[in-house]
């Protein structure tokens, strides 16, 4: 089964974006904060193969995570995803400078969500 991390600050946004992974058919893991995703990959190196990170979380933000994410080769294969209300064009193009494979802008449909997970082919 794959493992997806969700990381989001906002614990309700963390259920429901874990309750659409598990009928997605992943294993899921949580994280309220960019460090603790960080963390939780590291001690699971190479098993989680998607991160659904919000943008605005304490600690170390989305975009922060992406960036350190992508600047460790051993998580070259892991896919990122974007989760987030920040709507504007630029801070689309900079997550997805900065490495992210895709962007969801909250409020999304669970069939949005799995649209882009089969862009990615994370799901069929």
């Amino acid at each position: 089964m794959p493992k997806a991390l969700v990381v989001d600050d906002s614990r309700t946004m963390r259920r429901i974006l874990a309750q659409h992974m598990r009928e997605a058919g992943f294993e899921v893991y949580e994280a309220a904060n960019g460090r603790d995703a960080l963390a939780r990959l590291r001690s699971d190196a190479g098993e989680i193969s998607l991160v659904l990170v919000d943008w605005n979380m304490p600690q170390m933000n989305g975009l922060e995570f992406v960036k350190r994410v992508r600047a460790d080769p051993g998580f070259a294969a892991v896919r990122l995803m974007m989760v987030t209300t920040e709507t504007e064009m630029e801070r689309m193009v900079a997550a997805l400078e900065a490495g992210a494979d895709e962007y969801v802008m909250k409020p999304f449909t669970k069939e949005i969500l799995f649209d882009k997970l089969r862009l990615l082919g994370a799901i069929r």
